[in-house]
């Protein structure tokens, strides 16, 4: 009953001029496999819907998305998504949509602002407190079921501009730092390969030339730990002797984990934060309020669990 109410608002939105001139979406950048599976799902889901969404790449510069914003509201869409490039420069986005009373909603990336949003704005992606705290804990988990009692390790962060990024290494510091990891645990090193494979690979590559024995990768994201991997097997390392995590369980990191690559990934819902903010945003260019946190629950992915989730993102 619920999804048939639910499009049939849908029906009854498309038939106001407002509807008629779409929605807007500014992507960070399309080149990116999480934010990809994202985009595709909102995507197809308004298609379903007949929804008309005008989706734009942002290619990662904060000009070129304050710009694709601007243009949305001259354009006079029905409401905006936005996916952050930075999530520190979120606050002209807002004023730019309040001043022109158009809803935005922010997607995926915590804005800086999300405290002090408008009532037709609103913030949908998963929390990540949560994100981080499930990979090093099952880090933690897997160094205890190895008998150790000290570890060491390298954290490979997320671009240092996204909230996201910051959160998730903060999620790490906490668990090893707190009562609950249960092994000591030493970080070697920490740095960011702004959420890319290759970056990350090279980041490896140069941890692994100073020679320095180490027991594990906690990466920010599946592409990071994918590009740790691919260092790590050309360096001839075995990989059952060390410990990978990362977060967001795209179709490549489950391929990894199959392989006995990847120890530990995070579920983090593309689609389901895709639908939300879509659903947002026609709520509130219809007026209606809605939830200005909608969180989508990330779960935690191990190779127990995995034929759960090798059909979702």
């Amino acid at each position: 009953m619920k999804k048939t109410l639910l499009t049939a608002g849908f029906i009854a939105l498309m038939g106001t001029s407002a509807m008629a001139d779409g929605i807007g979406v500014s992507m960070a950048k399309f080149d990116d496999n999480f934010l990809t599976v994202l985009r595709n799902g909102m995507d197809a889901k308004a298609k379903e819907l007949g929804v008309g969404l005008q989706i734009e790449d942002a290619q990662n510069d904060v000009a070129k998305q304050l710009d694709q914003i601007n243009n949305f509201v001259a354009s006079g869409v029905s409401a905006i998504i936005v996916n952050p490039v930075d999530t520190s420069a979120t606050q002209a986005m807002s004023d730019a949509a309040a001043a022109a009373n158009i809803p935005l909603v922010y997607v995926n990336r915590e804005p800086v602002n999300v405290a002090t949003l408008p009532d037709n704005q609103a913030f949908v992606a998963s929390n990540e407190v949560d994100s981080g705290t499930l990979e090093t804990k099952e880090v933690c988990r897997l160094f205890k079921e190895a008998g150790k009692t000290e570890a060491s390790i390298y954290v490979i962060m997320g671009e240092l501009s996204n909230q996201a990024a910051v959160q998730r290494t903060k999620d790490i510091h906490d668990v090893i730092g707190g009562p609950d990891c249960g092994v000591k645990i030493t970080i070697i090193a920490e740095q960011t390969s702004n959420w890319s494979r290759d970056e990350a690979q090279n980041l490896m590559t140069n941890w692994l030339s100073t020679g320095t024995a180490f027991d594990g990768v906690i990466a920010n994201n599946d592409e990071s730990a994918i590009g740790a991997i691919q260092a790590l097997k050309a360096a001839n390392v075995d990989m059952a002797s060390v410990v990978v995590a990362g977060i967001d369980a795209t179709q490549d990191a489950l391929a990894a984990m199959q392989a006995g690559e990847l120890d530990a990934t995070v579920f983090q819902d593309a689609a389901g934060q895709g639908a939300g903010a879509l659903d947002a945003a026609i709520k509130l260019s219809k007026g209606e309020a809605v939830e200005q946190k909608v969180y989508i629950p990330f779960q935690l992915v191990t190779p127990a669990n995995i034929g759960d989730f090798l059909a979702k993102n």
